[in-house]
């Protein structure tokens, strides 16, 4: 080190400036952890304050009260819809079993349903087959629907109309062969099974028969002519499910 100062003296003396020399000296600094952190050298340590994880909370709180209620709103508009489809499926199996009801024949005490004059009504052209089981029938239901749900599952004897009986050859069945019990040899099902209401879990439903007042609050059981829930909820739209 004094040879270099020395060394630069001689050059500065050589030019004809005056130059100051200051040596300096090489010492170890020891910076406490306080001072790194003002400096911005010191790794910070990660994590969440008091005040950042109430205000998380806070908001994942806020999120779930608002979305909880259109959790339950689309749930209960999905089961309106279940309903909807099962009060739909029973009423369809109704009505195709009354259809093919006319312009069969029975032996028994319950004549068949007719139009003016004692003409029997002419069948429906939806219906392919007519019932050719009169037992299922009494003499309280001469509008001939179906006596119960049960019988929709069950199914009953038929015969085709006009048509072609299958495993008979080519022998055609007319109208007024339909009480032959010879030529009941098929079951037709109108119904898979019975739905469950998804308002109350249950296959049960309230029944309405075809000489029960709307507004009837009991089942005459005479027949089956309507299929009603029995909750007594009120619908996202105002009204009552049994009034559906």
């Amino acid at each position: 080190m004094e040879r270099h100062r020395n060394q630069l003296d001689a050059d500065t003396r050589g030019r004809g400036d005056k130059v100051k020399a200051v040596g300096v000296t090489s010492r170890r600094v020891t910076l406490s952890r306080g001072a790194l952190f003002e400096l911005g050298a010191a790794p910070k340590e990660s994590g969440f304050t008091l005040i950042e994880l109430v205000m998380t909370i806070t908001i994942m709180t806020i999120l779930t009260l608002g979305v909880m209620p259109l959790v339950k709103v689309s749930v209960k508009r999905q089961r309106e819809q279940q309903l909807r489809d099962a009060l739909r499926q029973m009423r369809i199996a109704v009505d195709e079993f009354h259809r093919d009801t006319v312009g069969m024949i029975c032996t028994g005490s319950v004549a068949p349903p007719t139009q003016g004059q004692g003409s029997p009504l002419p069948p429906d052209p939806r219906s392919r087959v007519a019932i050719s089981d009169c037992t299922i029938f009494g003499v309280d239901n001469p509008d001939r629907y179906p006596p119960d749900l049960d019988t929709l599952v069950s199914g009953v004897n038929v015969t085709p109309r006009g048509g072609n009986l299958g495993g008979r050859g080519d022998r055609n069945v007319n109208a007024t062969e339909v009480g032959n019990p010879e030529l009941s040899t098929k079951k037709k099902v109108y119904l898979r099974a019975i739905p469950v209401d998804p308002m109350t879990g249950k296959a049960e439903w309230d029944l309405r028969s075809c000489y029960d007042a709307s507004d009837a609050g009991s089942w005459g059981g005479e027949n089956v002519f309507d299929v009603r829930s029995k909750s007594k909820e009120t619908a996202l739209n105002g009204e009552k499910y049994s009034d559906w």
